[in-house]
């Protein structure tokens, strides 16, 4: 990684996690209200989005892999699609943790 590169993500990543302290909630005297949300919300886009942008490199990788396998071997297409779909396994990770952690705000 480039340390243009590094410098970008830090900058991201720091924007990403004031918007959690952007603004404070007003509370009403009768009930109360989790004052995290944001940090919360942070949370499950980090979830849902980092988990995406891995599974979308995996699947680059694996994809451009089987369709070499696949064409030296036609046989072995199935194994390929297979190997193809574990990282999805990732991405549906992240929804779950999406929609468990935007239960929570």
């Amino acid at each position: 990684m480039t340390k243009t590169n590094k410098i970008a993500l830090a900058a991201l990543a720091l924007a990403l996690i004031s918007t959690g302290f952007a603004q404070t909630a007003v509370v009403p005297a009768t009930t109360a209200v989790n004052s995290n949300g944001g940090l919360i919300a942070v949370g499950a886009g980090l979830a849902l989005g980092l988990g995406a942008i891995g599974t979308g490199l995996a699947q680059g990788r694996i994809g451009a892999a089987a369709a070499g396998v696949t064409a030296e071997n036609p046989g072995r297409l199935g194994l390929m699609l297979l190997w193809f779909a574990i990282p999805e396994t990732l991405v549906i990770f992240g929804l779950v943790g999406f929609f468990i952690l935007s239960g929570k705000i």
